[in-house]
């Protein structure tokens, strides 16, 4: 249950043996729990890094977990925090991707070694088509936009086919919003039946697919796809864009799974519509990054200001700071 929380099995497990039997020494623990005693001290030390492990005021040389409710405390407020960091990761890489497409829109004889702009439909298709050929290991996807259209899924299925056939490693992560969509969401069950991993998150920077972590294409204007691309080779932007993708995955929840909630019982779907609030965004860019309607986001809107007892999105943010949902800004 713990392991969500960033506990492994071992850790959880030492944790637990702890508050069933508080007098056990390391030896005494390790024994009961089947581990090694390299094991056990190593998950002793995670918990006291942790915080979850204290020693005794009545006996300076044992240790005693603290009670279940402090922990869980501790381990939601860390994973808050991780939540918060990583956002702010995501939104450095999302302003770099816009500098650079937005400084090279133009392409052509001014563009610089290892950046490469695509423009229209026909040109984007035929470079797809190109790298998907050459593509050997891993196959990488950003996938924004909420549910996808049945056309598109249809499209991509003997694609998708080819490359597992091949044995090249599918991953890709669609918005949360999939899980509403039957035909989104079956889709995506029948990529993992195939061997592919989806995961989902609340938001994606942009539509991004990465071939063999070498190439990299980016679509230049996100509210129309079809417009034109960017093609990265260059290694920096590709790590760059590598480093923001396993972030994400990491962070992202697995299509079987359900949405686990936030400290204060907000999906994730909800904390990023807070956060989006804060920043001045309207209803409809809200909706469009977190592939919902306009009106799904209006009734969630109407759902946070009655729970924050706020009367205005203004006073939203200030509560919605002072109760711990958002990071506190910089002075």
């Amino acid at each position: 249950m713990l392991t969500r929380l960033g506990l492994n099995a071992a850790t959880e497990a030492v944790y637990r043996g702890l508050l069933q039997y508080p007098q056990d020494g390391v030896l005494d623990l390790a024994g009961r729990l089947g581990l090694a005693e390299a094991e056990t001290r190593s998950a002793l030390d995670q918990l006291s890094r942790l915080a979850l492990v204290r020693t005794s005021a009545d006996d300076p040389g044992q240790l005693r977990a603290v009670g279940p409710r402090l922990a869980m405390e501790v381990l939601l407020a860390r994973q808050q925090a991780d939540l918060a960091a990583q956002q702010q990761r995501v939104e450095a890489a999302r302003v770099a991707a816009a500098e650079l497409i937005a400084e090279y829109s133009q392409g052509g004889a001014h563009s610089p070694a290892g950046i490469e702009y695509l423009e229209g439909i026909e040109s984007i298709r035929e470079h797809l088509e190109m790298l998907n050929g050459q593509v050997r290991r891993e196959f990488l996807t950003f996938a924004p936009g909420g549910p996808q259209t049945p056309e598109n899924m249809k499209a991509s299925r003997p694609l998708n086919e080819r490359l597992l056939g091949r044995g090249v490693r599918m991953r890709t992560i669609y918005l949360d919003s999939i899980r509403r969509d039957g035909p989104t969401l079956e889709h995506a069950r029948w990529l993992t039946e195939l061997g592919a991993q989806v995961r989902t998150v609340a938001t994606l920077p942009n539509r991004v697919i990465i071939y063999d972590r070498e190439i990299a294409l980016i679509a230049a204007n996100s509210d129309d796809t079809a417009a034109g691309a960017v093609v990265v080779h260059s290694p920096g932007m590709i790590a760059l864009l590598c480093a923001l993708f396993d972030t994400l995955w990491q962070s992202a929840e697995p299509v079987g799974a359900c949405l686990p909630r936030s400290p204060q019982e907000l999906t994730k779907q909800e904390m990023e519509t807070l956060r989006l609030m804060a920043q001045g965004r309207t209803d409809d860019s809200i909706a469009k990054s977190l592939g919902v309607s306009s009106r799904t986001v209006r009734r969630t809107v109407t759902s946070l200001l009655a729970r924050l007892e706020a009367r205005s999105r203004l006073q939203a943010g200030v509560h919605a700071v002072q109760r711990g949902y958002l990071p506190h800004l910089p002075e």
